[in-house]
């Protein structure tokens, strides 16, 4: 029996959708390079992208449709929001995409107020399938929003100028002071 072997993974960054595979799969696998690293460390201004893979398929579903399955992973090093140091954290997430003809996504009327689809993987099919955009978007949304280096706390924040007692909590809170007038004239001591 003749066995036949997988098809290759494509390192191409974008797919036209017309030389896709309409039976099985197509796989792709992007490792982008040092440079392509940096640039893109660069544009989501973070310190480094030490490693970047992005491996998945594209199936056919159906006749004018097709779903993207992949795995992003990345090792990237940002600045600590407390302390300003590096912070290397790795990224593994799943990513799904459903890419289907556009007469099939529901169109907001004019004037009319915009929801959020229940089913957020649904793309406008083009003519192509953008696997550079996809990684860069999913890496952005991946990347942690306030990283901090183990075992760092985010204090409280005092500001003031030099020889300046720096106010606290405790002095912006208004309705406090009121409450301690109110308790010692409820005991007698607030007589004037």
């Amino acid at each position: 029996m003749p066995q036949h072997d997988a098809p290759r993974p494509t390192a191409e960054t974008r797919l036209r959708v017309s030389a896709l595979r309409q039976s099985g799969e197509t796989p792709f696998l992007l490792e982008p390079d040092a440079q392509a690293r940096a640039d893109l460390a660069a544009g989501l201004d973070i310190e480094a992208v030490k490693k970047l893979r992005f491996e998945g398929r594209i199936v056919p579903r159906g006749r004018n449709a097709w779903e993207l399955t992949a795995k992003l992973g990345a090792t990237v090093v940002q600045s600590c929001i407390v302390t300003l140091e590096p912070v290397t954290t790795r990224i593994d997430a799943p990513i799904i995409r459903r890419y289907v003809p556009a007469s099939q996504l529901a169109e907001p009327e004019e004037g009319s107020e915009i929801e959020v689809p229940e089913d957020d993987s649904l793309e406008p099919l083009g003519e192509v399938i953008d696997l550079q955009t996809l990684m860069h978007e999913e890496l952005a949304l991946a990347l942690p929003a306030y990283p901090r280096k183990e075992g760092v706390a985010l204090d409280d924040a005092q500001f003031a100028a030099d020889g300046v007692a720096p106010m606290t909590d405790d002095d912006v809170r208004p309705f406090a002071g009121l409450a301690a007038l109110k308790e010692k004239m409820e005991k007698g001591d607030g007589e004037s």
